[in-house]
């Protein structure tokens, strides 16, 4: 029952009893000489006892209705700032409401929104903390790996591959104008291996140093997009606005964008990407559509770990990832990561 139809059967209640109470103390100072009086005394055509009754439970719901608007709007403006402080933005407290009770919760809602904005800070110090020192310390091992798996697969698969590509065009040059039964054969074989050859390439790069050695998001993300554009058949494009953050939020996003990206190329079969990186309203924005297969974002959340680890990343910055997904329309991924300045201020 909402607090408008509660206050509204408050109002009835009350105007119930006040009858009653108006009733007992008539009677008591003006005892009646018959009870018929009440019936046959009229006020504007109607008997004094339903004249008082209606007046009294008129007066009931107006107080009600009155008293159950201003009560709604006190809560729904809790509500918002609720909201507000659940999306991470400021809120205005220039106006405290007049009413002590409210006004104490809205002293508490200020205290909370200090505390999540000094963890937001803490989560952004730490995670920057720890990546320079990971980075420092691992850094090395992770790329010399990664080198040599993308180095021996390289060498030894995509050149096979290649290999075998040549094999079958040349087998199926001579009989590009037949459509017998070998001949349809070869070229699906053609194709597989056409197709073996552009997720190796994917591959290839997937296994490139995810590192942004020394490098801002920005110069990292246009060189990834730009690699990524050269090796496979995919209508690639982006926007990338220039502004600066701290190292550790940098890290996490260009790993949350690679992991993405990886994604995609692995998954989607999707012809075209878009990536959009931006500073907007004191948060980082990054979004990377494709209109790939789609999948179930709640399934494959809860049994796909690249999908959770690019979830922790954003949590770890105190930003939110939000993934929206239709199937054989597309992907949608954003994350929005609050920008707040580490030395007490916040970024514009």
């Amino acid at each position: 029952m909402s607090i408008l139809q509660r206050h509204f059967l408050l109002g009835v209640t009350t105007a119930f009893i006040s009858f009653l109470a108006f009733g007992i103390v008539y009677f008591l100072s003006f005892p009646l000489v018959e009870w018929s009086s009440l019936w046959k005394v009229k006020v504007f055509d109607l008997p004094f006892a339903v004249f008082a009754l209606c007046i009294c439970i008129l007066l009931g719901l107006l107080v009600g209705l009155f008293s159950g608007l201003y009560w709604k709007k006190q809560i729904v403006t809790i509500h918002s700032h609720l909201l507000q402080l659940e999306q991470g933005r400021n809120i205005a407290w220039d106006n405290r409401n007049p009413v002590q009770e409210i006004g104490e919760i809205e002293r508490e809602l200020e205290k909370i929104q200090k505390q999540m904005k000094e963890q937001t800070k803490l989560s952004q110090k730490l995670a920057n903390e720890k990546a320079v020192d990971i980075e420092s310390r691992i850094q090395e091992i992770v790329s010399q790996e990664r080198n040599r798996l993308a180095r021996e697969l390289h060498d030894s698969v995509s050149q096979q591959l290649f290999a075998a590509s040549m094999l079958m065009s040349a087998l199926t040059e001579p009989k590009e104008a037949l459509e017998d039964r070998e001949t349809k054969q070869l070229r699906m074989v053609e194709e597989m291996i056409h197709q073996s050859q552009l997720e190796m390439r994917a591959l290839l790069l997937h296994l490139r140093p995810v590192a942004l050695k020394g490098k801002t998001l920005q110069e990292g993300a246009e060189e990834l997009l730009i690699e990524l554009m050269q090796k496979v058949p995919m209508s690639i494009a982006w926007k990338i606005e220039s502004f600066s953050i701290d190292k550790g939020v940098e890290d996490h996003l260009f790993r949350i964008l690679q992991e993405s990206l990886s994604n995609t190329l692995r998954h989607a079969k999707a012809s075209s990407v878009e990536v959009l990186l931006i500073s907007r309203d004191d948060f980082i924005i990054l979004r990377v559509v494709d209109d790939g297969k789609g999948f179930d974002v709640e399934k494959e959340r809860a049994g796909a770990y690249g999908l959770q680890n690019m979830y922790e990343r954003a949590v770890e910055i105190g930003g939110t990832l939000k993934i929206v997904s239709v199937e054989n329309q597309g992907t949608r991924l954003e994350v929005k990561v609050p920008k707040l300045d580490l030395k007490g201020g916040e970024n514009d």
